[in-house]
């Protein structure tokens, strides 16, 4: 099982912090965002990872390197400036992925997700059935009307209520075949119609999660893990 770590946004919103700094590298409770979730999928047993990169990738790099003082291996899949989207971004590291189902995960929220039971789920996955897997989570004040709708365990992309997508989910690389490697690509009208074909599942995730887009969320998030606020949503 490999997971992939999606860490090429510029981070706009972020700014000035990631004038300097990817925002992956951005730290909350004294740790990177994206170490932490390189610790959360070792800790699951998934230490092939994949991480792609675009805006000051080579600060990426530079901090984790191999991945080896985290007890995992990584393979880097640079972008050209201005990224690739996230599903081109995807399609571009297929050829590092393999042809098995595999994890990813937005590099800029924190979570505590299960990856082990996500890794179980995506056994799964095949050409010829589920291509997706995603976690939906309640919706959050930043996005009110939510995403996709969860019904009887199936992900809709036109039914209501509709709940939030958490930017983790586990894929078959069959899913993104149709990109053409190295062009730009939104997920959304992919995953929208693979939905159409009934052919993505997804599960209602209540744990803790947080979209870290601002400086002020950051801020909580950092507060909260160091335990001076209650828990950030």
């Amino acid at each position: 099982m490999k997971a992939m770590i999606l860490a090429a946004g510029r981070g706009e919103r972020m700014r000035p912090l990631t004038d300097h700094c990817p925002k992956p590298l951005l730290a909350a409770g004294g740790k990177p965002l994206i170490v932490r979730h390189i610790e959360r999928l070792a800790a699951a047993g998934i230490t092939d990872l994949v991480i792609n990169h675009a805006h000051l990738g080579q600060l990426l790099e530079a901090a984790l390197g191999d991945g080896s003082a985290l007890g995992v291996r990584i393979c880097w899949s640079p972008e050209p400036p201005g990224a690739l989207e996230t599903a081109g971004g995807i399609r571009q590291a297929i050829r590092f992925l393999g042809e098995n189902p595999f994890i990813a995960v937005n590099g800029d929220i924190y979570c505590e997700a299960d990856f082990a039971s996500l890794a179980r789920i995506s056994a799964r996955l095949s050409p010829d059935g589920d291509l997706a897997h995603l976690l939906l989570i309640d919706n959050p004040d930043h996005n009110p009307r939510g995403d996709f709708a969860l019904v009887e365990g199936r992900v809709r992309a036109d039914e209501e209520p509709r709940l939030t997508f958490s930017g983790i989910a586990a894929y078959h690389p069959a899913l993104f075949a149709p990109l053409e490697a190295g062009k730009p690509a939104r997920l959304a009208p992919l995953l929208r119609g693979a939905m159409g074909a009934n052919c993505v599942s997804g599960e209602h995730y209540r744990g803790r999660w947080i979209d870290v887009g601002t400086p002020e969320r950051l801020a909580q998030l950092d507060a909260s893990l160091r335990g001076r606020i209650g828990p950030v949503r």
